[in-house]
């Protein structure tokens, strides 16, 4: 969306588009960057349909768990919930060197973080575009996304959304019609 605060995406970015599958995930990302998350490094990542970024494995699981997880699974949630990019919506991801986009990202990062002064070489964009949920009778889709970037020293995760009207899929108990109750969605 113009004027939105997403970085830009989709297929005329270079952007992967995720298999239209319900619980689905991309296939195994390999990091041209590794990245450092709660200091262990990781060197594969997938960007899963329910929202979730997750290093090493898939995850398909729908409905949301409390944080800390008990299987300690390393990942990041943007907005995890059950998405069904079948009824809607679609995912995107790529990683980037691309000068002008690090360059945003590097000001962003340095805007709430003054004293750390930081300058992206890559990132991992991930964005969820008008996603659709489990079971809906509705039109409704939230669109999000999220950036891990790095400057191989710091590692930062920038999570934006742009327009959220659900919040749970029919199976972790929300409303058909509404996508709200139940289990809603956990970020984290």
């Amino acid at each position: 969306p113009t004027g939105s605060l997403l970085y830009p995406y989709g297929p005329h970015q270079g952007d992967e588009t995720n298999p239209k599958h319900d619980d689905g995930t991309s296939e195994a990302i390999t990091l041209s960057v590794p990245f450092t998350f709660y200091s262990k490094t990781y060197k594969t990542a997938f960007v899963n349909n329910n929202g979730v970024i997750s290093f090493n494995e898939p995850v398909r699981q729908y409905t949301p768990d409390p944080f800390p997880l008990a299987d300690g699974s390393p990942f990041v949630a943007p907005y995890w919930a059950d998405v069904d990019n079948v009824l809607g919506g679609d995912i995107f991801y790529r990683q980037t060197t691309d000068a002008a986009l690090l360059e945003g990202i590097s000001r962003d990062i340095t805007q709430y973080f003054p004293k750390n002064p930081f300058t992206a070489t890559w990132a991992l964009v991930a964005t969820w575009d008008h996603v659709a949920y489990y079971g809906s009778t509705s039109e409704k889709g939230n669109t999000f996304q999220a950036v891990l970037t790095t400057d191989s020293k710091m590692f930062y995760i920038i999570l934006n959304y742009w327009d959220i009207q659900w919040t749970t899929g029919a199976a972790s108990d929300g409303d058909a019609e509404t996508g709200l109750g139940g289990t809603p969605a956990h970020v984290g």
